[in-house]
């Protein structure tokens, strides 16, 4: 018989302890665990950042954004399913999702701003469309003389020329959204625009020679 074992070399390893993972956490935090909570936090935090910041770019919005993210899955973590995916796969999921409206909401508002700008500049007369155009233009470096030019010239361009030119070039509108607004064709905004513009060169160029 073997004598029995004496001294520290033989006493029985002490079993590492498991850290609880993303779904144990976050089935905590369904049952109102905080501390849960901010262990999956800490856990998750930079993964939900850096996914919504690869969406919005904006780190001052990606933050706001995250933070709604969180919130939501403090109140909602009951409707997170183990079966459906992993907690880290449902979290990543609300972020991107969260992210995503937060850019449509902003191309509706950005939508929203460019047809009401429409459709004040629609119901006004000419003139004041040639006025808004040479104030959004870089009139500080025009004299009066030359701000009175463009405003004349663009009085000159037909209505459609007209509209076409201040929106693209003045209010910095593209092509597609010019014809968005208009509710014409693209290839129409592009031959207005082609039209228009050599008819305001020719108009100031003329001014110019005079």
């Amino acid at each position: 018989m073997h004598p029995a074992p004496s001294g520290d070399r033989f006493l029985p390893a002490v079993p590492a302890l498991r850290l609880p993972g993303p779904d144990e956490l976050l089935c905590s935090v369904a049952r109102g665990d905080q501390a849960a909570f901010e262990a999956l936090y800490d856990l998750g935090a930079a993964r939900v950042f850096g996914l919504i910041r690869r969406v919005l770019v904006d780190a001052a919005q990606s933050e706001e954004v995250a933070q709604e993210v969180w919130l939501q899955v403090w109140q909602h973590a009951a409707r997170f399913d183990l079966a459906r995916g992993s907690a880290m796969t449902w979290v990543s999921t609300l972020a991107h999702r969260r992210a995503v409206d937060r850019v449509r909401s902003a191309q509706v508002a950005t939508a929203r701003e460019h047809h009401a700008s429409f459709e004040s500049a629609r119901d006004r007369p000419s003139g004041h469309v040639a006025d808004s155009a040479v104030s959004v233009s870089t009139s500080v470096s025009m004299s009066m003389s030359e701000q009175r030019q463009v405003r004349a010239c663009l009085d000159r361009l037909t209505e459609s020329q007209r509209r076409s030119v201040v929106m693209a070039y003045y209010e910095g509108n593209t092509y597609q959204q010019v014809g968005e607004l208009l509710g014409v064709p693209v290839s129409t905004v592009k031959t207005r625009m082609r039209d228009g513009m050599i008819r305001l060169r020719d108009c100031l160029k003329a001014s110019e020679d005079a």
